[in-house]
């Protein structure tokens, strides 16, 4: 199936009523090229950030890209899509340069078009993810190598909850370690600990799409005599305690098993706890306090939220 990209360059002001025009001229959603993306302050030194390339972005304003199917009415389409453009400037709506340009797109070349803004992240101080179709030298002699293909359900593993949980992993991971991830997706976590020496990680998911990318993704990883993935629910599965249990799930599924993650990490053990919104931080902290944990770190990293909680 052929579909048409429109590509509007105009001005930031206008990113919301231009986005409303193409989504009700058919768009089902719409991408943003936003210039300053390129020069924004974040806080954190890992992530997203090192990935940028500033050819895939404008010198100056916002560009916005939409999808419509190649039908006999999409001339006509795209000359209402102008005129209302245009007519925002009659509500004193900046449009900037309002430049509309068209190409044409195979529906097969989106499967791996996506692939081209995936590229080797250093997301901690030891830790690079790589994409398995991209070749990647480690430049010092103590980083790990997370290999991952994400797969059509599951993200690049840089996003803020799975940085942060990487970073308290290694911080607490020691040899030997017993490490339980609870909700393990494509199993990037699981992956970590074992390369940071554990013994021994169970991990689980719900979901059998994820059981078996995790699979896959520690097979590829070398990690398949140490990290075993299991489908079930929460900690379901677990019998035996373990040194370090990890969530990077939902902070409203956290607060349901806290007294069972108390019950399962050994005494002096860690629980990682991510997922978790800014604004969920307080209460999260006060089920892990009240089933018995201590608070030990608190990491922030945009408007997310990882806790590294300790048994006594």
């Amino acid at each position: 199936m052929k579909w048409t990209e429109l590509s509007i360059l105009t001005a930031h002001e206008a990113i919301e009523p231009v986005s409303n025009i193409l989504h009700e001229a058919g768009a089902s959603g719409v991408v943003i090229e936003d210039s300053k993306e390129l020069t924004k302050e974040r806080i954190d030194q890992f992530g997203e950030i090192y990935a940028l390339n500033p050819e895939d972005f404008p010198k100056n304003g916002v560009v916005l890209k939409a999808y419509l199917s190649a039908t006999s009415f999409l001339a006509e389409t795209v000359e209402e899509i102008k005129l209302a453009i245009a007519n925002l400037a009659n509500f004193d709506i900046n449009i900037g340069e309002n430049i509309l340009t068209l190409c044409e797109v195979d529906e097969e070349d989106w499967a791996t078009a996506w692939k081209q803004y995936y590229h080797p992240v250093k997301v901690s101080e030891r830790f690079t993810i790589v994409p398995t179709w991209e070749e990647y030298t480690p430049v010092s002699t103590d980083e790990l190598i997370i290999e991952l293909d994400p797969g059509m359900a599951f993200g690049t593993g840089t996003h803020p909850t799975t940085v942060m949980c990487l970073q308290a992993l290694e911080k607490v991971v020691q040899k030997g370690h017993t490490v339980i991830d609870v909700g393990t997706g494509s199993g990037v976590l699981s992956i970590g600990s074992a390369l940071l020496g554990a013994d021994k990680v169970h991990a689980l998911d719900l979901d059998e799409v994820a059981v078996t990318a995790a699979r896959e993704n520690i097979t590829l990883n070398k990690v398949e005599h140490v990290a075993e993935v299991f489908h079930g629910n929460l900690l379901d599965t677990v019998k035996e305690p373990a040194d370090v249990v990890v969530a990077n799930i939902l902070a409203e599924i956290i607060l349901t098993f806290t007294d069972d993650a108390f019950s399962i990490v050994k005494p002096g053990g860690v629980y990682v706890t991510s997922g978790i919104i800014g604004a969920k931080k307080e209460v999260v902290k006060e089920a892990l306090i009240a089933s018995g944990f201590e608070i030990e770190e608190v990491l922030m990293m945009e408007d997310w939220v990882a806790i590294i909680a300790r048994r006594p």
